[in-house]
């Protein structure tokens, strides 16, 4: 078992910036590529970004490419999500999940599939 918490989520104006973290226990976190996702009111999940087990490979949905950094410390078994230049439909509960394959988690289709998930953070853009 892999537990995941996230924290750091809030409510920042457009424009603003936020690092979410994603704390993991129990089994070996740098066995496990890290996801994070995101469910806005009334939406489906979405993929957010993604990082490969040992931090090399990134990928990023394109209505956040350049904006968000995916990233990891397998030291201190967490990862991170520094968030800049929030637009208000960044708004959602952000949502850490893993699993051992990369690629699962790059095309899932809203996270299906994943091995464990966080709880979520609830993330507020206000314009």
């Amino acid at each position: 078992q892999v537990r995941l918490v996230e924290s750091g989520g809030g409510l920042v104006q457009a424009g603003g910036s936020l690092r979410l973290s994603c704390a993991a226990s129990g089994r070996t976190f740098s066995n496990y590529a890290m996801g994070w996702f995101r469910q806005a009111p009334g939406k489906e999940r979405e993929f957010v970004a993604a990082i490969s087990r040992g931090g090399v490979s990134t990928s990023y949905a394109d209505s956040v490419k350049g904006r968000f950094t995916i990233s990891r410390d397998n030291a201190d078994n967490t990862g991170y999500l520094q968030m800049n230049t929030l637009k208000p439909e960044d708004t959602a509960v952000y949502y850490c999940a893993a699993h051992t394959s990369y690629s699962i988690i790059v095309y899932s289709k809203g996270g299906s599939g994943m091995d464990y998930w966080g709880k979520g953070t609830l993330v507020t853009v206000s314009s």
